[in-house]
Order: C-alpha cells, then structure tokens, then sequence
C-alpha cells in the first residue's frame, strides 16, 4: 500500500531527528574524550612546555626513566621544567634519575624549581638541570651519603637473645646490629660511603662549576636556604616557574606564552579501579600523615642501601 503524502512527510521529519541526535552524540563523545585525553596527561601533539614532578622519596623508577626518553623523542615538547619536592632517598636512584634526566637535557633544554626541600638526592635531581631556581625558602644541600643500622647487642643482652651466625668471611654481612662493629668492618664502611660522597661531589663541581676545595665545603653535609644556596654557588636564582620559563624563553628562544603540561609515567595496570585505588591509598596515607607526621619516617625504613635523604629530627 503507497503511503500518502503526510506519511512520507513525518519520515523525513524522524530521518533528520535521528541525524542531527546521532551527530550530537558522536561530538559530544569526542569532547568527553578530549577532556579525558588533557586529565589522564593524554596530549595531542601540540607546542608546550613539560612539567614533570619529582616528589617524596626518591627510588629506582624505571618508567619515569623511560617517561623522559619519551619526552626527549617528543617534537612536541619545547622544554622541560622538573618541579622537584623531596628530601631525598636513595643513592641509586638519585643516581638513575640524574642519568635519565640528562640524557633529555641533550635533546631538549632543562630547568628545575624547587619547592619546600630538594636536599640531598634531591639536590641531585637538581643538578641534573641546565638552570636551577629556588624559592628563598626552599630547603636544599645536604650533600651527604649515610648508611645507618641499629645497634642491638645490648637489647638481646637485656632479654636473654643470643644471635649465632656462620659466615664465609668476617667481613660478610658487616656491620651487624646484632655485635659491636670491629674496626676492619667501620674502615669498609666509610670507604663505601667516601666513594658514594665523592660521587656525590664530582657532580656539583661539574655541574656548579666549583673547584674541589669550595664544593667541599658547602658540600659537608648541611642544609641551606634558598637565599644561602645561591650566595655559595648551588642555586642559580630565587623564584619559581615563572621564573623557570623566562630562562627558557631567554636562553632558548622557546615561546613563554606556551602552555605548561603535566607528563607523568605511564605506570602499567592503571586502568579505571587501579586509579581509584591509588587515589584512595593516598588520600589515606596524607590523611594519616597529617595526623602523626610518620609517613615519611615510614618511607625512609623501607629504603635499602646507601641512601642520600635529609629529614629532620622529630
């Protein structure tokens, strides 16, 4: 049966209903899915500046590492600013994350703003940078290698514990908590430690452009202000990012009007509940922190091997 006129009509009035609903959904889903492109550190290919964060205590992190081979094949990425917040942690990955940092400076020019403290390997993380700024306040230096341990003998004594051990050499697994350390085992030890710190100082006279003599002075082991780090030498100006992107702009000729993006590690299984997760681990843990000030005490017990990480005692 031929459908009339008014039929025929409404159809065409239904078809361009669902046209128009079926393109408002495709736009609205690809805007949905370029917000969640600029929250997730998802960037089209677009002229900007990076910003990458290093905070807490610093480890071994390989996909940070690999992150930053990333941005240095990036064409989009003009520069790059480390916003560093840590007191450090350990010396390997200090060590690592300076490696892998100027690697990037090779290709892409680096500037580091420091925030509340960047001592220690913090101050490496610093130095991996081709220009440093500092906030006057800022906590920074302490240039130092520790290795640390309990002594315990006393304490088994008082409760009756008696610890036996046979080992291959008296220099196995030396020093022990568990029996005064003996000469020949403190003598290792420091040269162990010696051999890290003067890694350690090799860096900020390369770096600094200090003679041996003047970094080791500054170099023993003592914080500084902002304002004293750049009277001796460690911090190249007072400021923060603005400051950081006029450098770039300056020094670089790289546009300042650019904008400035978060890049992050891409840390595998993060998927929709592993972000929950880790969102609500740290809430916990900052929540907790606020309470007892432990967190980063906490931290500090997990780390092994020679660490380079100032924290103040409570």
């Amino acid at each position: 049966m031929p459908l009339d006129a008014d039929a025929i009509t409404d159809r065409r009035r239904l078809k361009r209903r669902l046209f128009f609903w079926r393109a408002g959904a495709i736009v609205a889903v690809a805007l949905a899915l370029l917000v969640l492109a600029a929250e997730s550190g998802i960037y089209l290919p677009r002229a900007h500046i990076a910003r990458v964060t290093i905070d807490g205590v610093i480890v071994h992190d390989r996909y940070q590492n690999e992150m930053f081979k990333k941005l240095a094949e990036d064409s989009s990425v003009r520069g790059v600013i480390l916003s560093i917040d840590s007191p450090g942690g350990t010396t390997t990955g200090a060590e690592a994350l300076y490696e892998a940092v100027r690697e990037l400076a090779e290709k892409k020019p680096v500037v580091a703003v420091l925030g509340t403290v960047a001592a220690s390997g913090g101050y490496i993380a610093a130095l991996s940078a081709d220009h440093i700024v500092s906030r006057g306040n800022t906590i920074t230096g302490s240039i130092g290698v520790v290795f640390q341990w309990a002594q315990l003998e006393k304490l088994l004594g008082n409760i009756g514990v008696e610890v036996r051990e046979v080992k291959s050499s008296p220099l196995k697994a030396e020093p022990s908590p568990f029996h005064t350390t003996n000469p020949e085992a403190l003598k290792v030890t420091r040269e162990l430690i010696d051999s890290s710190y003067d890694w350690f100082l090799r860096l900020v006279t390369i770096r600094r452009g200090l003679d041996e003599a003047t970094a080791r002075m500054v170099g023993d082991g003592r914080v500084y202000t902002g304002w004293q780090a750049v009277e001796n030498g460690l911090v190249d100006e007072l400021g923060g990012e603005d400051e950081a992107i006029a450098w770039l702009a300056k020094e670089h000729k790289i546009d300042a009007s650019l904008p400035v993006r978060d890049r992050t590690p891409a840390y595998p299984d993060l998927g929709m509940a592993s972000f929950t997760g880790k969102a609500l681990g740290e809430a916990a843990v900052t929540a907790i922190d606020g309470l007892t000030g432990k967190t980063q005490q906490t931290k500090r017990l997990t780390l092994d091997g020679l660490t380079s990480v100032w924290q103040p005692d409570r």
